[in-house]
């Protein structure tokens, strides 16, 4: 049996990076082995994966040195960066740096980089629809993940990038459904009635990016656009209110609305959401449910999601 092919992991105990690593781990073919990048190898999530049978390496975004060691010897890599770990896209261009530098260093054959696409290009800034943030953003934790797709290609890094969309797994904390003063559960969103969101289980960036890997060069200098489900805030909410038991009605919060509210970045959320409403053709049209089915034909729809995980809602 010929050597396994080496993918470094990022975010390897996050849910994009862990749901990579088991997608690869699960795999009978064992075509490759998984190095699961951390910085913190004694975590329970680290030592989890070790038990599945991950080689798990500690290395740091800040700490540049570990993470060209961290990659060395590997075929390829999934690469993914947590903006919310700290608000910053600044910081967040700084470390997709490190990442290139490192990938490039390491003569990677394959990278998938998890991205979001850069807003300013349907966008402009000079457009007064929503507030400009962080100095040269609609939507930092977008924008600097798109500027960041230019650094790969210009590095001539291999790479497949891969546009994440809204998780489902929002449902169960953010948008959780909450009952309304008439006792009337509601799916409570800065999204416009009648405008499509498109939605991923998180687990099928996992699924999605062990496929992309398998497939080989034919996918390297592609852009795939991900999501399960193409559905209006009623049509979630209604399919929420069928596994939960009882009706679920969708509540649209303007956006200006939500931008006022006293809850932690809510100018990037509901900038985030305006982008989702005023492009919804653009964001869903760049989503080819059925393509991208044929990549992975594990690919989750919201009611296939709601099936799986119905019992982790968890209603007050």
């Amino acid at each position: 049996m010929s050597a396994q092919k080496i993918i470094a992991v990022t975010g390897a105990t996050g849910s994009q990076g862990g749901g990579v690593a088991r997608a690869i781990l699960a795999d009978q073919d064992a075509e490759f082995a998984v190095r699961a990048i951390t910085r913190d190898p004694a975590s329970p999530a680290a030592r989890e994966l070790a038990a599945l049978g991950a080689e798990v390496v500690r290395a740091d975004f800040h700490d540049e040195p570990t993470v060209h060691k961290a990659f060395e010897g590997a075929y390829g890599a999934f690469l993914v960066t947590n903006f919310w770990a700290h608000g910053l896209a600044a910081k967040e261009t700084e470390e997709i740096g490190v990442l290139v530098r490192a990938a490039e260093a390491a003569g990677l054959r394959h990278v998938i980089w998890s991205t979001l696409e850069d807003t300013r290009e349907l966008l402009p800034l000079d457009d007064d629809r929503m507030p400009v943030l962080q100095g040269e953003y609609n939507v930092p934790h977008f924008d600097a993940k798109g500027e960041g797709n230019r650094l790969f290609t210009e590095a001539g890094v291999p790479v497949t990038f891969l546009n994440t969309a809204f998780f489902f797994q929002g449902f169960l904390n953010v948008f959780l459904p909450k009952r309304g003063e008439d006792g009337v559960l509601t799916v409570t969103m800065p999204f416009e009635d009648g405008k499509l969101l498109s939605g991923v289980d998180v687990a099928d960036i996992g699924r999605t990016a062990h496929a992309l890997l398998k497939g080989g060069e034919q996918f390297i200098g592609k852009t795939v656009s991900l999501a399960g489900d193409h559905l209006t805030g009623a049509q979630y909410a209604e399919k929420l209110g069928a596994v939960i038991g009882e009706p679920v009605r969708f509540q649209s919060v303007p956006y200006d609305v939500f931008r006022a509210l006293d809850v932690p970045a809510a100018d990037e959320i509901a900038n985030m959401f305006q982008y989702y409403g005023d492009f919804d053709r653009e964001f869903t049209g760049a989503r080819d449910l059925d393509r991208l089915r044929e990549i992975n034909p594990e690919l989750r729809s919201f009611d296939a999601w709601l099936a799986e995980n119905a019992s982790k809602i968890e209603l007050g």
